[in-house]
């Protein structure tokens, strides 16, 4: 385990003024040897202002700057930073968290508890009040994410999302996709899926390299007792629907095969209608149109086929193989939506299991 690790953390604007202060206090807590740390500040959309802050505040930290705000291209920049720096295992973590002192610790042990295990996610505790010390935050503590779910449509969620923390043992393989919070993947595994897919820009990046990760031959678990507290807004989320509608769509460009395609292609048709008029009722039709915008353009169709041709050349496990893990529902734990819960999930889990028979 004595490897070094690179940790990589993104900034944007003026998102480390909030949230770096207390992620660095845990950082310097870690139990792992820190001589074997080195820790990477991507400053997204960095001006003189951010860059001079990030280095006062945070100086044992190498900086990082770039302009254009993408966090998937900032993500590929510290990756391969510490690739670059001798760095073995690579760590993304959001930067709003606080971390146990063997968080770093036992993510390693659970990246390395097997040759074939790709990519390990902590166990992610909703953080209650950013008032609060770790030692008084065991007592009503709510899960965010033990792992994210996949659902046959392309949309991913989080499990056991609200649900009261519980003890988990070993290391339990996560069959949707790891949370982009709190990962570590390992340097030859990265580099064989080719990063990220800086296309997608932000949101569902970790769904992408996840998927790609599977694909690749290999597994992605769980340490449940890496542990880490995540300042986590939803309405910060949703304000970035565009992204995450587009990339919901460049998931099933890249990634379905064509057969799956067809055999999805009503009920998406159903959902996809159901998702203009809330756009409309909601106020985001402008977003909505813009992702429609984005796939009339011929550039991005040549973009996803090339990005389909290389996945070919590594990938060593059927898509097919991979979507029998897939939900049939939608469970946004956020949202109580009753069409949802009560017909739609009803009526579109029963059509999945019933064509997963046919793949």
């Amino acid at each position: 385990m004595n490897q070094k690790v690179g940790i990589i953390l993104v900034n944007y604007k003026d998102y480390a003024r909030q949230y770096l202060q207390v992620c660095r206090d845990s950082l310097y807590n870690q139990a792992y040897p820190k001589e074997l740390v080195n820790i990477y500040i991507v400053d997204n959309a960095s001006s003189p202002e951010s860059d001079n802050y990030l280095r006062t505040i945070f100086p044992e930290a190498k900086i990082l700057p770039r302009l254009d705000g993408n966090y998937t291209a900032a993500n590929n920049l510290g990756c391969q930073c510490a690739i670059a720096d001798g760095c073995e295992y690579l760590v993304l973590v959001n930067m709003d968290t606080e971390m146990a002192v063997n968080w770093l610790n036992e993510l390693i042990m659970g990246l390395t508890s097997e040759p074939n295990v790709g990519i390990a996610q902590s166990k992610i505790l909703l953080c209650p009040s950013s008032g609060l010390s770790l030692a008084n935050k065991e007592s009503n503590l709510r899960i965010n994410s033990l792992g994210n779910v996949i659902n046959f449509l392309g949309f991913g969620y989080t499990s056991a999302y609200g649900q009261p923390d519980r003890e988990l043992t070993g290391y339990p393989e996560i069959k949707g996709y790891a949370s982009g919070c709190s990962l570590a993947i390992k340097k030859e595994v990265f580099l064989k899926v080719g990063g990220y897919n800086e296309e997608y820009y932000m949101y569902h990046d970790d769904l992408e390299i996840s998927l790609k990760v599977r694909l690749a031959g290999y597994k992605i678990i769980l340490a449940p007792q890496s542990i880490i507290y995540h300042k986590y807004q939803f309405s910060r989320s949703i304000k970035m629907i565009y992204y995450m509608e587009r990339n919901r769509y460049l998931t099933l460009a890249i990634f379905y095969p064509f057969r799956l395609l067809w055999l999805i292609a009503l009920p998406g048709l159903i959902m996809d209608i159901g998702l203009l008029f809330f756009s409309i009722v909601k106020g985001w039709f402008k977003e909505e149109r813009q992702v429609y915008g984005y796939f009339c353009q011929r550039a991005n169709y040549n973009k996803i086929i090339k990005e389909r041709q290389k996945i070919k050349t590594w990938q060593v496990v059927p898509f097919l193989q991979i979507a029998q893990d897939f939900s049939g529902k939608i469970e946004f734990q956020e949202i109580a939506n009753p069409i949802l819960k009560y017909l739609v999930n009803p009526i579109f889990n029963f059509y999945w299991q019933f064509i997963k028979k046919f793949i």
